[in-house]
């Protein structure tokens, strides 16, 4: 935004910013409060899971020594086994994860008004959710090599012998991950020597500076450009629609970038240093991406781990193409966005699932150009992500969601009903 756009957002709004004109419902802070407690508790009944499991694999072995047999002997017979066992442990996970991420959706699309506490809890859960999968499908891999050693153990991590299964499945060991800045379980992570106390006020205020200003710009600059677009979406008035995008597309941006800052750099960071996580790439020039692929790998660096290291992998060692298993990430990955933006606004309309289908396509696109010798491509690419990025992607997904909520919530729900 520059000086000029400020200037005249006051000289037609005048100061919007106004500390009493939010919709929050005491009913939306007391659920969203009772839900931020109880969703982590889906954690240790997997923990709980998980040691019945190691229980399990213990007593197995004892009887593989005891026998004098070896599991190795019979490669298909143990695997029979294994995954018997697993099939039972497996449903126990998926039950937990998802009466955890399913009674917060329901919660927030029926009972809490408020979109912004909606979404809190949806990310919430959705955190919670992916860990214990996560939690669930690593604890299997370990109990596998447990049991097994000549089939798995050369795949293992040299880390991982500092806290070997079922040394790792303890109270303390899963309450760390549950605050780690991650989605990817391990039995341990690198730490950091000690805790910057000075580091962690810095990061704090940054993130309490940034969400500051993320409600300012939002109140007076994205509000009113939003409110003024319903008129011309109603009458479906393209020219001004476009106008209103590209209006929409400099605010949005800025937000955008506000509140990556916020999360990525500040708040991450934060956590990381508290917790002594040694991992600190959260990101990396996700803004100088050569082609969309490259940023979808890059400015989201846990939820893009997650997907390789529990969905794209396994689909490619299983023998499906590199291309199907990208498709499932992206299908998964729009799923999980519509639980994130359609349910917290009341509206399942598909957009954000297509958005993220959509990407795929736009890949394939500009995948070439990023192999192209010379910088050529790299910029075309490069641009070709900015402009899907600030003019169709963000503006046209709240135009559409913020349209859809004032229809069944705001001034066009009400001129209907008069009309």
């Amino acid at each position: 935004m520059n000086l000029r756009l400020v200037v005249e957002n006051f000289q037609k709004y005048g100061v919007l910013i106004c500390l009493r004109c939010h919709d929050y419902r005491r009913h939306d802070l007391m659920l969203s409060t009772l839900l931020y407690a109880l969703v982590p508790c889906h954690l240790f009944v997997a923990y709980a899971i998980e040691l019945g499991a190691a229980q399990h694999a213990k007593s197995a072995l004892g009887r593989f020594k005891r026998s004098d047999t070896n599991p190795n002997d019979d490669p298909l017979q143990t695997s029979r086994a294994f995954q018997a066992t697993w099939f039972t442990i497996a449903w126990a996970h998926g039950i937990n994860a998802s009466f955890c991420l399913l009674v917060t959706t329901y919660t927030v699309y029926y009972h809490i008004h408020h979109p912004l506490i909606g979404t809190i809890c949806q990310i919430h859960a959705i955190i919670v959710w992916l860990k214990n999968c996560s939690y669930a499908f690593t604890n299997r891999d370990l109990r596998h090599a447990y049991l097994y050693p000549q089939h798995s153990s050369s795949s293992l991590p040299e880390i991982y012998s500092q806290c070997p299964y079922p040394r790792n499945v303890t109270i303390g060991n899963l309450a760390y991950f549950w605050w780690a800045p991650t989605l990817v379980y391990q039995p341990i992570y690198p730490h950091s020597p000690s805790i910057r106390w000075t580091f962690v006020a810095k990061r704090i205020a940054e993130c309490l500076s940034l969400s500051a200003f993320i409600w300012l710009a939002s109140a007076q600059y994205a509000a009113p450009l939003l409110h003024n677009s319903l008129s011309k979406i109603s009458t479906m008035d393209v020219p001004s629609i476009i106008e209103r995008l590209m209006k929409l597309s400099t605010v949005s941006i800025v937000i955008w970038l506000a509140g990556f800052f916020a999360i990525f750099q500040s708040m991450l960071n934060a956590l990381a240093e508290i917790m002594r996580f040694g991992d600190r790439e959260f990101y990396t020039e996700w803004w100088n991406s050569p082609s969309v692929g490259n940023y979808w790998r890059t400015w989201n660096k846990p939820v893009y781990h997650f997907m390789r290291r529990h969905i794209y992998s396994p689909l490619v060692g299983r023998g499906f193409s590199s291309g199907f298993a990208s498709a499932m990430v992206f299908i998964f990955s729009g799923f999980l966005h519509e639980l994130l933006v359609g349910v917290p606004t009341h509206n399942i309309l598909g957009v954000a699932f297509v958005g993220m289908v959509v990407q795929l396509p736009m890949i394939a696109l500009t995948a070439p150009l990023e192999k192209m010798e010379g910088v050529n491509g790299r910029v075309v690419g490069n641009c070709i992500f900015w402009i899907s990025f600030c003019l169709v992607g963000q503006p046209l997904a709240a135009l559409i969601y913020f349209f859809a909520w004032q229809a069944k919530y705001g001034s066009i729900s009400r001129e209907r009903a008069v009309a």
